[in-house]
């Protein structure tokens, strides 16, 4: 099995102004996903303070690009974290295809099944 991870920023917190630039990323919601080609998807979400080097050069935010923004989460969480959250996405995939857990119905009640619904013309 194949499994393929990706990153998906939903929304950037910024100060208005911070040290003489303006709109300065201080936050990133966030989520990370991973799918394995056949039907089984995990999920894993959060919000991440971003700290960026002092020494690096400024980008304005209308320059940003995803690639950098996802740079700055993989810094913050580190390889220990980034680590843990594909073992947790490996795992839910692995639950979906040898659930862990069964919901059966109670073996002394009868299962009855809806009724089909009415595919006949209507009359009028």
């Amino acid at each position: 099995m194949t499994v393929s991870y990706s990153w998906i920023i939903t929304e950037l917190k910024c100060y208005p102004q911070q040290e003489g630039d303006i709109n300065v990323v201080f936050s990133a919601n966030w989520r990370r996903i991973a799918n394995d080609g056949a039907g089984h998807i995990g999920q894993v979400y959060g919000s991440q303070i971003i700290t960026v080097d002092g020494g690096a050069p400024f980008t304005p935010y209308d320059q940003l690009t995803e690639a950098q923004v996802i740079g700055w989460l993989e810094d913050a969480f580190g390889a220990e974290a980034l680590a843990a959250q594909v073992a947790s996405l490996d795992k839910q995939i692995e639950d979906q295809i040898n659930p862990p857990v069964l919901r059966m119905p109670n073996p002394w009640q009868t299962v009855v099944a809806p009724p089909a619904p009415d595919l006949s013309e209507p009359t009028n």
